[in-house]
């Protein structure tokens, strides 16, 4: 086993303030998060909440113009949306977007992408939304788009459903060699065989197929000659060690059995992030034990 980092993954924008007290509340809980020692802080990239988390009436914040305000507001925590909708943004446009919140954030973002599938707020909004199939062919294509703009050169890009007539990207982000990126998803035969081709992390539920979901990935590595270790595994998991604590020692189990099977970090949602106690709890029973696995 080895040390699981913990995420915060923000999923839910109605607190109690409302609207107007938004921007102070997401600053308080994002700082919380950085003192608690929380590695990365993530926002969905949807335009409707999604029924897991409330009616799709509920607020939700843009991800992009979110994780630039947090950027602002933070210094040592990653940022990403978990995961990008890849029809909802053309790829070198993204490839902007995330090398801008990696120049404001002094080297902290990271590309999270996926295929989609929210197909009613993206007819509600009017946002693209072609067949699966075709989404995944855009997936593999926006992520070679996004791995050239980060390289040097500015060639052109001639595919299927994209084309760039130059792909020039200035300023280049921060990190070196690139921001990383992160592909969500566990389907068997396209989205893990595309982490191992392209991506740094895996983004799996944390479920009872987890550990044969890992297994397909160390396959693809194989057939690609990608070692799997390079690799980080990363799974969603609910934040939730009750109310005052009392479901901690299931918690912790649960974390231990997923070090076990390789994961090295998880990202959820905190129930009630907006109280205080939530964070602080986490900081002092969590974070530091995970570190120790």
């Amino acid at each position: 086993m080895a040390a699981v980092k913990i995420g915060l993954h923000i999923a839910d924008f109605t607190y109690p303030s409302g609207p107007a007290g938004l921007a102070d509340d997401l600053t308080r809980v994002v700082t919380a998060a950085e003192e608690a020692g929380f590695a990365r802080v993530s926002v969905m990239d949807h335009v409707w909440q999604i029924a897991s988390h409330g009616p799709p009436e509920h607020a939700m914040l843009e991800a992009y113009t979110t994780l630039g305000y947090l950027a602002a507001r933070t210094e040592r925590v990653e940022l990403l949306a978990w995961v990008t909708a890849v029809t909802y943004r053309e790829p070198g446009m993204l490839a902007k977007l995330v090398s801008t919140v990696d120049v404001l954030s002094e080297g902290r973002a990271w590309l999270g992408i996926g295929a989609g599938w929210n197909e009613p707020e993206a007819n509600g909004l009017g946002l693209p939304f072609p067949p699966l199939a075709e989404r995944f062919e855009r997936l593999e294509e926006a992520l070679q788009v996004v791995l050239q703009m980060w390289a040097e050169g500015d060639a052109p890009y001639e595919g299927k459903h994209y084309t760039l007539a130059r792909t020039l990207n200035a300023p280049q982000p921060l990190q070196s060699p690139r921001p990383r990126i992160l592909i969500g998803g566990g389907g068997e035969r396209k989205t893990l065989r595309m982490v191992a081709q392209y991506a740094d992390a895996c983004n799996l539920f944390a479920g009872p197929e987890l550990e044969r979901k890992l297994g397909v990935l160390r396959g693809h590595c194989e057939a690609l000659g990608r070692p799997y270790e390079e690799i980080e595994k990363t799974a969603q998991i609910l934040l939730d060690v009750g109310e005052k604590g009392e479901h901690l020692d299931t918690f912790l189990e649960t974390l231990r059995g997923l070090a076990a099977l390789g994961v090295q970090a998880v990202q959820g949602k905190l129930p009630n992030v907006w109280e205080p106690e939530r964070m602080r709890f986490f900081a002092r029973e969590v974070v530091p034990v995970a570190a120790t696995f």
